[in-house]
Protein backbone atom coordinates (compact mmCIF):
# COMPACT_ATOMS: atom_id res chain seq x y z
CA UNK A 1 0.00 0.00 0.00
CA UNK A 2 1.50 3.63 -0.62
CA UNK A 3 1.00 6.65 1.63
CA UNK A 4 -1.28 7.85 -1.03
CA UNK A 5 -3.73 4.93 -0.59
CA UNK A 6 -3.64 5.03 3.39
CA UNK A 7 -4.51 8.72 3.21
CA UNK A 8 -7.32 8.42 0.50
CA UNK A 9 -8.26 5.23 2.55
CA UNK A 10 -8.18 7.69 5.90
CA UNK A 11 -10.72 10.44 3.84
CA UNK A 12 -13.40 7.82 2.92
CA UNK A 13 -13.32 6.74 5.94
CA UNK A 14 -14.41 10.09 7.10
CA UNK A 15 -17.49 9.85 4.77
CA UNK A 16 -18.50 6.53 6.06
CA UNK A 17 -18.87 8.60 9.74
CA UNK A 18 -15.37 7.10 11.31
CA UNK A 19 -13.94 10.68 11.69
CA UNK A 20 -10.31 10.99 11.56
CA UNK A 21 -9.86 11.91 15.27
CA UNK A 22 -11.28 8.36 16.16
CA UNK A 23 -8.53 6.94 13.82
CA UNK A 24 -5.78 8.71 15.34
CA UNK A 25 -7.26 8.33 19.05
CA UNK A 26 -6.82 4.47 18.00
CA UNK A 27 -3.32 4.78 16.07
CA UNK A 28 -2.04 6.54 19.69
CA UNK A 29 -3.78 3.69 21.67
CA UNK A 30 -2.44 1.03 19.86
CA UNK A 31 1.12 2.21 20.50
CA UNK A 32 0.40 3.14 24.14
CA UNK A 33 -1.25 -0.42 24.25
CA UNK A 34 1.92 -2.38 23.20
CA UNK A 35 4.32 -0.39 25.24
CA UNK A 36 2.10 -0.77 28.50
CA UNK A 37 1.73 -4.65 27.43
CA UNK A 38 5.47 -5.44 27.45
CA UNK A 39 6.65 -3.12 29.74
CA UNK A 40 6.57 -2.28 33.26
CA UNK A 41 6.13 1.47 34.00
CA UNK A 42 9.38 3.89 33.13
CA UNK A 43 10.08 6.74 31.71
CA UNK A 44 9.25 7.30 28.06
CA UNK A 45 10.67 10.43 25.73
CA UNK A 46 8.08 10.71 22.72
CA UNK A 47 9.66 13.15 19.93
CA UNK A 48 6.59 14.45 18.13
CA UNK A 49 6.23 17.01 14.93
CA UNK A 50 3.75 18.87 14.08
CA UNK A 51 1.64 16.61 12.06
CA UNK A 52 -0.52 13.83 12.24
CA UNK A 53 2.30 11.47 13.20
CA UNK A 54 2.84 13.86 16.12
CA UNK A 55 -0.90 13.50 17.10
CA UNK A 56 -0.34 9.99 17.37
CA UNK A 57 2.05 11.14 19.44
CA UNK A 58 0.08 13.18 21.68
CA UNK A 59 -2.43 10.50 22.12
CA UNK A 60 0.37 7.85 23.16
CA UNK A 61 1.49 10.51 26.00
CA UNK A 62 -1.97 11.08 27.23
CA UNK A 63 -2.42 6.62 27.80
CA UNK A 64 0.73 6.38 29.04
CA UNK A 65 0.17 8.79 31.56
CA UNK A 66 -2.82 7.07 32.20
CA UNK A 67 -0.96 3.74 33.50
CA UNK A 68 1.69 5.72 35.19
CA UNK A 69 4.51 5.81 33.04
CA UNK A 70 6.68 9.10 33.04
CA UNK A 71 6.63 11.22 29.67
CA UNK A 72 8.71 13.74 28.56
CA UNK A 73 7.34 15.07 25.38
CA UNK A 74 9.60 16.92 23.01
CA UNK A 75 7.96 18.66 20.77
CA UNK A 76 10.07 19.98 17.75
CA UNK A 77 8.43 22.75 15.75
CA UNK A 78 6.06 25.78 16.62
CA UNK A 79 2.48 24.36 17.26
CA UNK A 80 0.87 27.91 15.84
CA UNK A 81 1.92 25.66 12.39
CA UNK A 82 -0.38 22.82 13.28
CA UNK A 83 -2.64 22.14 10.16
CA UNK A 84 -4.34 18.96 11.07
CA UNK A 85 -7.27 19.82 12.85
CA UNK A 86 -6.93 15.91 14.97
CA UNK A 87 -3.16 16.95 15.95
CA UNK A 88 -4.64 20.71 17.31
CA UNK A 89 -7.24 18.98 19.44
CA UNK A 90 -4.73 16.14 20.97
CA UNK A 91 -1.99 19.12 21.25
CA UNK A 92 -4.43 21.33 23.39
CA UNK A 93 -5.79 18.29 25.23
CA UNK A 94 -2.19 17.62 26.49
CA UNK A 95 -1.20 20.65 26.85
CA UNK A 96 -4.22 20.97 28.97
CA UNK A 97 -3.53 17.63 30.75
CA UNK A 98 0.43 19.23 31.97
CA UNK A 99 -1.51 21.87 34.23
CA UNK A 100 -2.44 19.15 36.66
CA UNK A 101 -0.82 16.93 39.10
CA UNK A 102 0.92 13.85 36.68
CA UNK A 103 4.61 12.60 35.69
CA UNK A 104 4.42 15.05 32.07
CA UNK A 105 6.60 17.25 30.91
CA UNK A 106 6.51 19.22 27.93
CA UNK A 107 9.12 20.75 26.12
CA UNK A 108 8.69 22.95 22.47
CA UNK A 109 11.92 23.04 20.46
CA UNK A 110 12.67 24.90 18.19
CA UNK A 111 16.26 25.65 18.15
CA UNK A 112 18.65 21.54 17.86
CA UNK A 113 20.65 23.52 20.19
CA UNK A 114 17.93 23.08 23.01
CA UNK A 115 17.89 19.00 22.53
CA UNK A 116 20.09 16.84 24.50
CA UNK A 117 20.97 13.44 25.14
CA UNK A 118 18.14 11.51 26.16
CA UNK A 119 18.25 8.98 29.67
CA UNK A 120 14.80 6.92 29.38
CA UNK A 121 14.69 3.53 28.64
CA UNK A 122 12.32 4.07 25.65
CA UNK A 123 12.09 6.72 23.31
CA UNK A 124 9.14 6.99 20.64
CA UNK A 125 9.22 8.61 16.76
CA UNK A 126 6.38 10.21 16.13
CA UNK A 127 8.06 13.02 13.88
CA UNK A 128 7.68 12.74 10.57
CA UNK A 129 6.03 9.54 9.86
CA UNK A 130 4.39 9.54 6.18
CA UNK A 131 5.48 12.77 5.75
CA UNK A 132 9.04 13.24 4.48
CA UNK A 133 9.91 15.46 1.33
CA UNK A 134 13.83 15.88 0.91
CA UNK A 135 16.44 16.83 2.95
CA UNK A 136 15.97 16.57 6.77
CA UNK A 137 15.52 20.05 8.61
CA UNK A 138 16.34 20.90 11.77
CA UNK A 139 15.79 20.26 14.54
CA UNK A 140 14.09 17.38 13.60
CA UNK A 141 17.51 16.18 11.79
CA UNK A 142 19.80 16.28 14.88
CA UNK A 143 17.14 14.74 16.64
CA UNK A 144 17.51 11.81 14.46
CA UNK A 145 21.17 11.88 15.15
CA UNK A 146 20.26 11.93 19.20
CA UNK A 147 17.61 8.65 18.98
CA UNK A 148 20.11 6.97 16.94
CA UNK A 149 23.05 6.96 19.24
CA UNK A 150 20.88 6.15 22.19
CA UNK A 151 20.82 2.87 23.87
CA UNK A 152 17.04 2.97 24.71
CA UNK A 153 14.28 0.93 22.85
CA UNK A 154 13.38 2.79 19.80
CA UNK A 155 9.90 2.77 18.75
CA UNK A 156 8.84 4.09 15.01
CA UNK A 157 5.34 5.09 14.83
CA UNK A 158 3.69 4.30 11.68
CA UNK A 159 6.94 4.36 9.58
CA UNK A 160 10.76 5.60 11.01
CA UNK A 161 11.37 9.26 10.02
CA UNK A 162 13.42 9.98 7.18
CA UNK A 163 12.41 6.76 5.71
CA UNK A 164 10.67 6.80 2.22
CA UNK A 165 7.19 5.25 3.12
CA UNK A 166 6.84 4.22 -0.70
CA UNK A 167 10.09 3.34 -1.60
CA UNK A 168 11.94 2.25 1.68
CA UNK A 169 14.94 4.15 0.69
CA UNK A 170 16.59 6.92 2.60
CA UNK A 171 17.23 10.09 1.57
CA UNK A 172 19.42 11.35 4.06
CA UNK A 173 19.10 9.98 6.96
CA UNK A 174 16.76 8.50 9.35
CA UNK A 175 15.78 6.62 12.73
CA UNK A 176 17.04 3.27 13.26
CA UNK A 177 13.97 2.04 14.96
CA UNK A 178 14.13 -1.76 17.29
CA UNK A 179 10.22 -1.46 16.37
CA UNK A 180 7.76 0.02 13.98
CA UNK A 181 4.52 -0.33 14.91
CA UNK A 182 2.50 0.88 11.80
CA UNK A 183 -1.41 0.83 10.65
CA UNK A 184 -4.33 -0.85 8.81
CA UNK A 185 -1.95 -2.52 5.97
CA UNK A 186 1.87 -2.18 5.35
CA UNK A 187 3.12 0.21 3.13
CA UNK A 188 5.94 -0.58 0.22
CA UNK A 189 8.07 1.15 2.12
CA UNK A 190 8.56 -1.11 5.12
CA UNK A 191 8.06 -3.95 2.89
CA UNK A 192 11.17 -2.72 1.34
CA UNK A 193 13.48 -1.03 3.82
CA UNK A 194 16.44 -2.61 6.03
CA UNK A 195 15.60 -4.20 9.18
CA UNK A 196 18.57 -1.61 10.29
CA UNK A 197 15.65 1.64 10.01
CA UNK A 198 12.48 -0.58 10.62
CA UNK A 199 13.71 -3.39 13.48
CA UNK A 200 10.74 -5.86 13.92
CA UNK A 201 7.32 -4.65 12.27
CA UNK A 202 3.97 -4.87 14.01
CA UNK A 203 1.19 -3.89 12.32
CA UNK A 204 -2.04 -2.73 14.56
CA UNK A 205 -5.69 -2.39 12.96
CA UNK A 206 -6.92 0.92 13.42
CA UNK A 207 -10.69 0.81 12.85
CA UNK A 208 -10.93 1.80 8.96
CA UNK A 209 -13.54 -0.26 7.57
CA UNK A 210 -12.71 -2.83 4.48
CA UNK A 211 -15.51 -0.18 2.79
CA UNK A 212 -12.64 2.82 2.90
CA UNK A 213 -10.79 0.67 0.64
CA UNK A 214 -13.56 -0.65 -1.83
CA UNK A 215 -16.01 2.19 -1.80
CA UNK A 216 -14.68 5.07 -4.05
CA UNK A 217 -15.04 8.54 -1.42
CA UNK A 218 -13.84 11.80 -0.91
CA UNK A 219 -10.33 10.55 -0.08
CA UNK A 220 -9.68 9.21 -3.60
CA UNK A 221 -9.92 13.09 -4.76
CA UNK A 222 -6.33 13.49 -3.27
CA UNK A 223 -5.63 10.97 -6.12
CA UNK A 224 -5.94 13.67 -8.60
CA UNK A 225 -3.05 14.81 -10.31
CA UNK A 226 -2.02 18.33 -9.33
CA UNK A 227 -1.03 21.15 -12.78
CA UNK A 228 2.53 21.81 -13.21
CA UNK A 229 2.63 25.68 -12.38
CA UNK A 230 5.46 25.95 -15.22
CA UNK A 231 3.09 23.97 -17.61
CA UNK A 232 1.84 25.67 -20.89
CA UNK A 233 -0.88 25.34 -23.44
CA UNK A 234 -1.20 21.53 -24.41
CA UNK A 235 0.97 20.38 -21.02
CA UNK A 236 -2.48 19.43 -19.07
CA UNK A 237 -4.22 16.78 -21.89
CA UNK A 238 -5.58 16.65 -25.12
CA UNK A 239 -9.00 14.80 -25.51
CA UNK A 240 -10.24 13.67 -29.15
CA UNK A 241 -14.07 13.10 -28.65
CA UNK A 242 -15.15 11.26 -31.62
CA UNK A 243 -18.89 10.97 -32.06
CA UNK A 244 -22.14 12.45 -33.52
CA UNK A 245 -24.63 11.93 -35.88
CA UNK A 246 -27.56 13.38 -38.40
CA UNK A 247 -29.58 12.38 -35.21
CA UNK A 248 -27.31 12.95 -32.36
CA UNK A 249 -25.63 16.47 -31.84
CA UNK A 250 -25.86 16.65 -28.18
CA UNK A 251 -23.84 13.48 -26.97
CA UNK A 252 -20.46 14.59 -28.22
CA UNK A 253 -20.48 18.16 -27.32
CA UNK A 254 -21.76 16.75 -23.43
CA UNK A 255 -18.91 14.60 -23.55
CA UNK A 256 -16.44 17.75 -24.87
CA UNK A 257 -17.96 20.44 -22.47
CA UNK A 258 -17.17 17.42 -19.52
CA UNK A 259 -13.65 16.90 -20.62
CA UNK A 260 -13.20 20.82 -20.50
CA UNK A 261 -14.71 21.10 -16.92
CA UNK A 262 -12.41 18.58 -15.38
CA UNK A 263 -9.63 20.70 -16.50
CA UNK A 264 -7.50 19.49 -19.67
CA UNK A 265 -6.44 22.16 -22.24
CA UNK A 266 -7.45 21.24 -24.98
CA UNK A 267 -10.48 19.50 -26.72
CA UNK A 268 -11.13 18.48 -30.41
CA UNK A 269 -14.38 16.61 -31.41
CA UNK A 270 -14.32 14.89 -34.99
CA UNK A 271 -17.99 14.92 -35.98
CA UNK A 272 -19.89 14.46 -39.48
CA UNK A 273 -20.47 17.74 -41.29
CA UNK A 274 -24.49 18.10 -40.40
CA UNK A 275 -23.90 18.54 -36.85
CA UNK A 276 -20.12 20.02 -37.13
CA UNK A 277 -22.51 23.71 -37.03
CA UNK A 278 -24.45 22.83 -33.98
CA UNK A 279 -21.74 21.04 -31.83
CA UNK A 280 -19.84 24.48 -31.97
CA UNK A 281 -22.82 26.68 -31.24
CA UNK A 282 -22.35 24.86 -27.67
CA UNK A 283 -18.98 26.38 -27.42
CA UNK A 284 -16.21 28.54 -29.22
CA UNK A 285 -13.80 26.96 -27.00
CA UNK A 286 -14.67 23.53 -28.92
CA UNK A 287 -12.16 22.92 -32.13
CA UNK A 288 -14.59 20.86 -34.18
CA UNK A 289 -13.12 18.92 -37.38
CA UNK A 290 -16.14 18.30 -39.75
CA UNK A 291 -16.21 14.99 -41.49
CA UNK A 292 -18.70 13.15 -43.37
CA UNK A 293 -22.16 14.80 -43.96
CA UNK A 294 -24.66 12.97 -41.86
CA UNK A 295 -22.50 10.30 -40.00
CA UNK A 296 -19.21 8.29 -39.59
CA UNK A 297 -17.72 6.08 -42.28
CA UNK A 298 -14.83 4.75 -43.80
CA UNK A 299 -13.83 7.84 -45.64
CA UNK A 300 -12.80 9.37 -42.66
CA UNK A 301 -10.85 6.74 -40.70
CA UNK A 302 -7.44 8.53 -41.44
CA UNK A 303 -8.56 11.50 -40.38
CA UNK A 304 -9.68 10.50 -36.82
CA UNK A 305 -6.30 8.47 -36.53
CA UNK A 306 -4.26 11.67 -37.86
CA UNK A 307 -6.62 14.24 -35.35
CA UNK A 308 -5.86 11.24 -32.51
CA UNK A 309 -1.95 11.86 -32.90
CA UNK A 310 -2.60 15.60 -31.46
CA UNK A 311 -4.22 13.91 -28.64
CA UNK A 312 -3.83 12.28 -25.29
CA UNK A 313 -6.95 10.30 -25.09
CA UNK A 314 -9.75 9.84 -27.26
CA UNK A 315 -13.53 8.94 -26.40
CA UNK A 316 -15.37 7.75 -29.08
CA UNK A 317 -18.69 6.25 -29.55
CA UNK A 318 -20.86 9.12 -28.12
CA UNK A 319 -23.92 9.82 -30.63
CA UNK A 320 -22.19 7.73 -33.31
CA UNK A 321 -25.17 6.04 -34.51
CA UNK A 322 -25.16 2.33 -35.54
CA UNK A 323 -25.37 2.37 -38.68
CA UNK A 324 -23.75 -0.41 -40.73
CA UNK A 325 -20.90 2.01 -41.95
CA UNK A 326 -20.18 3.75 -38.95
CA UNK A 327 -19.61 0.06 -37.51
CA UNK A 328 -16.32 -1.00 -40.16
CA UNK A 329 -15.51 2.22 -39.20
CA UNK A 330 -15.15 2.37 -35.58
CA UNK A 331 -14.05 -0.99 -35.92
CA UNK A 332 -11.10 0.20 -38.02
CA UNK A 333 -10.43 3.46 -36.07
CA UNK A 334 -10.53 1.65 -32.75
CA UNK A 335 -7.69 -0.71 -34.39
CA UNK A 336 -5.81 1.45 -35.14
CA UNK A 337 -5.24 4.46 -32.72
CA UNK A 338 -2.68 3.60 -30.21
CA UNK A 339 -3.64 6.64 -27.11
CA UNK A 340 -6.07 5.43 -24.50
CA UNK A 341 -9.85 5.31 -24.96
CA UNK A 342 -13.05 5.26 -23.83
CA UNK A 343 -15.60 3.69 -25.46
CA UNK A 344 -18.88 4.86 -24.68
CA UNK A 345 -23.01 4.51 -25.95
CA UNK A 346 -23.07 3.54 -29.33
CA UNK A 347 -19.51 2.91 -29.49
CA UNK A 348 -20.37 -0.48 -27.14
CA UNK A 349 -23.27 -1.04 -29.63
CA UNK A 350 -20.09 -1.44 -32.56
CA UNK A 351 -17.24 -2.52 -31.29
CA UNK A 352 -16.19 -6.43 -31.32
CA UNK A 353 -15.04 -7.83 -28.63
CA UNK A 354 -12.00 -9.67 -30.53
CA UNK A 355 -10.64 -6.12 -30.98
CA UNK A 356 -11.02 -5.07 -27.63
CA UNK A 357 -8.72 -7.66 -26.63
CA UNK A 358 -6.07 -6.93 -29.45
CA UNK A 359 -5.49 -3.44 -28.23
CA UNK A 360 -2.27 -2.75 -26.54
CA UNK A 361 -3.10 0.40 -25.68
CA UNK A 362 -5.39 1.51 -22.12
CA UNK A 363 -9.16 0.95 -23.20
CA UNK A 364 -12.12 1.52 -20.64
CA UNK A 365 -15.69 0.78 -21.85
CA UNK A 366 -18.03 2.21 -19.93
CA UNK A 367 -21.79 0.10 -20.09
CA UNK A 368 -24.84 0.00 -18.68
CA UNK A 369 -26.21 -4.09 -17.72
CA UNK A 370 -27.69 -4.05 -21.24
CA UNK A 371 -25.08 -2.53 -23.04
CA UNK A 372 -22.69 -4.98 -21.25
CA UNK A 373 -25.13 -8.08 -22.49
CA UNK A 374 -24.97 -6.65 -25.99
CA UNK A 375 -21.43 -6.41 -25.78
CA UNK A 376 -19.96 -8.92 -23.89
CA UNK A 377 -23.84 -11.46 -24.74
CA UNK A 378 -23.53 -11.90 -20.95
CA UNK A 379 -26.13 -10.44 -19.11
CA UNK A 380 -25.86 -9.55 -15.84
CA UNK A 381 -27.71 -11.26 -12.85
CA UNK A 382 -29.42 -9.89 -10.12
CA UNK A 383 -27.26 -10.39 -6.95
CA UNK A 384 -24.34 -7.50 -6.81
CA UNK A 385 -21.75 -9.89 -5.72
CA UNK A 386 -22.11 -12.02 -9.13
CA UNK A 387 -21.97 -9.10 -10.83
CA UNK A 388 -18.59 -7.99 -9.62
CA UNK A 389 -17.25 -11.64 -10.65
CA UNK A 390 -18.42 -11.00 -14.51
CA UNK A 391 -17.35 -7.51 -14.53
CA UNK A 392 -13.82 -8.84 -13.32
CA UNK A 393 -13.69 -11.76 -14.90
CA UNK A 394 -14.53 -9.85 -18.40
CA UNK A 395 -12.22 -7.09 -17.47
CA UNK A 396 -9.33 -9.52 -16.89
CA UNK A 397 -10.18 -11.59 -20.25
CA UNK A 398 -10.36 -8.64 -22.11
CA UNK A 399 -7.44 -7.09 -20.65
CA UNK A 400 -9.43 -3.67 -20.35
CA UNK A 401 -11.13 -1.23 -17.26
CA UNK A 402 -14.86 -2.07 -17.19
CA UNK A 403 -17.07 0.33 -15.50
CA UNK A 404 -20.46 -1.03 -15.31
CA UNK A 405 -23.15 1.99 -14.53
CA UNK A 406 -25.70 0.94 -11.92
CA UNK A 407 -27.54 2.11 -8.44
CA UNK A 408 -23.89 1.15 -7.51
CA UNK A 409 -20.97 1.14 -10.36
CA UNK A 410 -18.67 -1.58 -10.67
CA UNK A 411 -15.57 -0.79 -11.67
CA UNK A 412 -12.57 -3.67 -12.62
CA UNK A 413 -9.50 -3.84 -14.50
CA UNK A 414 -9.42 -7.28 -13.63
CA UNK A 415 -6.86 -6.96 -11.11
CA UNK A 416 -8.60 -4.22 -9.18
CA UNK A 417 -11.95 -3.44 -8.30
CA UNK A 418 -13.90 -0.68 -6.61
CA UNK A 419 -17.55 0.03 -6.52
CA UNK A 420 -18.96 3.96 -6.50
CA UNK A 421 -22.13 4.93 -4.78
CA UNK A 422 -22.25 8.56 -5.80
CA UNK A 423 -24.99 9.39 -8.52
CA UNK A 424 -29.32 9.81 -8.11
CA UNK A 425 -32.19 8.48 -10.07
CA UNK A 426 -31.90 11.96 -11.62
CA UNK A 427 -29.15 10.89 -13.70
CA UNK A 428 -31.47 8.53 -15.60
CA UNK A 429 -31.79 11.73 -18.07
CA UNK A 430 -30.14 11.38 -21.51
CA UNK A 431 -26.31 12.42 -21.51
CA UNK A 432 -25.01 11.98 -17.88
CA UNK A 433 -23.33 9.41 -19.47
CA UNK A 434 -21.36 11.25 -22.04
CA UNK A 435 -20.32 13.57 -19.08
CA UNK A 436 -19.05 10.41 -17.36
CA UNK A 437 -17.17 9.31 -20.87
CA UNK A 438 -15.90 13.10 -21.29
CA UNK A 439 -14.70 12.88 -17.54
CA UNK A 440 -12.86 9.67 -17.68
CA UNK A 441 -11.23 10.57 -20.90
CA UNK A 442 -10.08 13.72 -19.51
CA UNK A 443 -8.35 12.07 -16.77
CA UNK A 444 -6.70 9.98 -19.05
CA UNK A 445 -5.20 12.67 -20.79
CA UNK A 446 -3.90 14.32 -17.89
CA UNK A 447 -1.90 11.30 -16.80
CA UNK A 448 -4.18 8.54 -14.91
CA UNK A 449 -4.35 5.15 -16.12
CA UNK A 450 -7.46 3.63 -17.40
CA UNK A 451 -8.42 1.86 -14.14
CA UNK A 452 -7.74 5.32 -12.05
CA UNK A 453 -9.53 7.54 -14.09
CA UNK A 454 -12.53 5.56 -14.72
CA UNK A 455 -12.82 5.54 -10.56
CA UNK A 456 -12.55 9.00 -10.38
CA UNK A 457 -14.47 9.47 -13.74
CA UNK A 458 -17.55 7.85 -11.87
CA UNK A 459 -17.22 9.35 -8.30
CA UNK A 460 -17.30 12.92 -9.37
CA UNK A 461 -19.47 12.29 -12.25
CA UNK A 462 -22.44 10.62 -9.87
CA UNK A 463 -20.71 14.06 -6.96
CA UNK A 464 -21.77 16.68 -9.85
CA UNK A 465 -25.48 14.75 -9.78
CA UNK A 466 -26.05 14.74 -6.61
CA UNK A 467 -25.04 18.41 -6.38
CA UNK A 468 -27.51 19.10 -9.18
CA UNK A 469 -30.02 17.48 -7.01
CA UNK A 470 -29.79 19.85 -4.30
CA UNK A 471 -30.87 23.31 -6.78
CA UNK A 472 -33.10 20.90 -8.94
CA UNK A 473 -34.37 17.42 -7.35
CA UNK A 474 -34.70 15.52 -9.42
CA UNK A 475 -35.41 17.71 -12.55
CA UNK A 476 -32.27 18.50 -14.18
CA UNK A 477 -30.85 18.30 -17.31
CA UNK A 478 -27.41 16.75 -17.96
CA UNK A 479 -26.27 20.38 -19.06
CA UNK A 480 -27.27 21.35 -15.66
CA UNK A 481 -24.90 18.86 -14.25
CA UNK A 482 -21.93 20.10 -15.81
CA UNK A 483 -22.01 23.82 -14.22
CA UNK A 484 -21.42 21.39 -11.13
CA UNK A 485 -18.15 18.75 -12.28
CA UNK A 486 -15.82 21.54 -11.01
CA UNK A 487 -17.44 22.08 -7.39
CA UNK A 488 -17.21 17.84 -7.41
CA UNK A 489 -13.51 17.92 -7.91
CA UNK A 490 -13.02 19.40 -4.53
Amino acid sequence: MTPKDMMAFDGNAEDLGISKSALMENAGKSVADHIINTLDPCKVTIFAGNGGNGGDGFVIARHLLNNGYSVELLFLGDPSRIKSPETLQNWTAIGNISLGINLLEIKIITDSSALKEVDSPVIIDAMLGTGIKGKIKEPISEAIDLINESKSIKIAVDVPSGLDPLTGEVPDKAVEADFTLTFHKLKNGLKNAKTKYVGNIILYDIGIPAEAETFLGKGDLLRLKNRNMDSHKGHNGIVLVVGGSQDYSGAPALAALSAFKAGVDLVYVACPQSVSQTIRSYSPDLIVNSLSNDLITEDDVDKIVELSKKADSVVIGCGMGIDNETALAINEIISEIKNPMIIDADGLKLVYTDIIKEIKSDIVVTPHSAEFKELFGIEMPPEFEDKVEIVTDVASEHKSTVLLKGVIDIISNGQKTRFNKTGNPGMTVGGTGDCLAGLTGALMAIGHDGFEAACLGAYINGRAGDMATEKYKYHFKASDMIKYIDDAFR
